[in-house]
């Protein structure tokens, strides 16, 4: 998994950025043209890994900020737990972000067997800090040691891969925070770039090659090790870039432009439109996925879930009905059963669906906007067509309002109101040089 990358950074996609090996990912594989992350990061991995929506569990808004409190619910039979139950040995190499400030939200604790990288959703590539601290783990201890991030993921990957038993079966999760923002990579990747002028497009192609290095490497140790014939490979970005600098992350990015490029898509990263969530996406299954093949049917990253629990003969938890559906049959030549639907997001103040071709996008908050596009037609959502289908606007519109009616209301937002209880209404804001006033009757 690539971090806020955009739908057209890679070189499959057309792009001027090298991605030699994810192209040939592509190319030996099957790429996923319809696929769904979710719009920020937090949302993405939590469905991921729990194979249901994230209005669900209240962690459909936003992200889990660095001072943020709160993570996925302990609650939620995770797919490492699943995998585990069946003999998988399960590995999370790289970033988390579903909760850090306490140990019961971790990697470990969630059932994964091995640990390595960030726990908070952004840090620098060098000093491996955030704010000002380390936030660097190996099974739960602090590392200190000096390395570029994505290099160190990708090298802890490979050694992974090289120590495990093949004859047990491995659940290798490797989220790399690359190309998230601050946009820094080592001289010999920016050196790649010199023709870029612009230092932050600069800087975030060179760190999608980088990243793609990495994954040529892991590729590389499969195939050493004689597991890669027998190994499902997906990547995927966890939302689209971003547009603008006020989703970018924690750091300040305002100075400079946004270098992601989503393509044909409207809006990027945070929003609900396909920018914000329609990825570069691809599955790679030697003797199992047809070569070159294209599934153009939708898909959505809850999917994951309930088809590699099927392939590996794992359950989900009874308690909690999956959203996502076995897609393995699609990726394989066939059709995906039950997948009409694509809940984009369901929030207190906007929610997007998607029925068939049709996808509403409804801003609540005032001022309420109602949105209708046909995606068949117009994929880069240019023209409203909710004054012509009302019958098509209500029909969608009463399905969120279900939807909605089995929503927890958004921890972020929670957690937020309260942070500004605390400041807002424990204290008196005034003018320094105010004075007492004696009032005469």
């Amino acid at each position: 998994m690539s971090d806020d990358q955009g739908w057209k950074d890679v070189g499959f996609h057309g792009s001027d950025i090298k991605t030699p090996n994810l192209d040939r990912l592509v190319k030996t594989g099957a790429e996923l043209q319809q696929y769904y992350a979710h719009a920020m990061c937090t949302p993405s991995r939590a469905a991921l890994l729990t194979g249901r929506y994230p209005y669900r569990y209240g962690l459909q808004t936003a992200v889990i900020p660095s001072a943020g409190t709160y993570g996925l619910a302990t609650d939620e039979w995770l797919l490492p737990q699943a995998l585990k139950k069946v003999g998988y040995k399960t590995a999370i190499v790289g970033k988390w972000h579903l909760g850090h400030a306490d140990r019961k939200y971790w990697p470990l604790q969630r059932g994964f067997d091995y640990q390595y990288g960030p726990i908070l959703g952004e840090i620098d590539y060098f000093t491996h800090s955030a704010h000002g601290k380390i936030d660097w783990y190996r099974n739960n201890k602090l590392v200190k040691e000096e390395g570029y991030v994505t290099t160190l993921l990708g090298q802890d990957a490979v050694k992974l891969i090289e120590k495990h038993d093949s004859k047990t079966p491995l659940f290798l999760y490797l989220a790399f925070t690359a190309p998230h923002a601050p946009y820094q990579a080592p001289p010999e990747y920016l050196d790649r770039y010199k023709n870029i002028t612009d230092p932050n497009r600069r800087a975030y192609a060179a760190m999608i090659t980088a990243m793609d290095d990495q994954i040529g490497q892991v590729l590389t140790a499969l195939d050493k090790r004689g597991m890669r014939n027998n190994t499902l490979v997906v990547f995927q970005s966890d939302n689209g870039g971003p547009r603008s600098a006020k989703v970018t992350g924690e750091v300040d990015t305002s100075g400079g432009t946004i270098p992601a490029d989503n393509g044909p898509f409207r809006d990027g990263k945070a929003s609900l439109y396909e920018g914000g969530t329609r990825v570069a996406a691809l599955a790679n299954w030697p003797g199992k996925i047809k070569p070159g093949s294209t599934i153009n049917q939708p898909m959505h990253i809850v999917d994951w879930y309930p088809t590699l629990a099927q392939l590996a003969g794992a359950k989900a938890d009874p308690n909690k009905p999956l959203d996502g559906v076995n897609v393995w049959p699609a990726l394989t030549g066939g059709k995906i059963p039950y997948r009409n639907e694509v809940v984009y997001g369901i929030e207190p103040f906007r929610a997007a669906i998607r029925q068939g071709d049709w996808k509403l996008v409804w801003q609540t908050a005032l001022p309420s906007r109602v949105e209708l596009f046909n995606l068949a037609k117009d994929p880069g959502e240019k023209t409203n067509l909710a004054d012509q289908n009302r019958g098509m606007i209500d029909k969608l519109q009463q399905r969120v309002e279900v939807l909605y009616q089995n929503a927890k209301f958004p921890l972020f937002i929670d957690e937020a109101v309260g942070a500004a209880k605390s400041v807002l209404f424990t204290s008196v804001a005034t003018p320094e040089e105010a004075e007492a006033i004696d009032q005469q009757p």
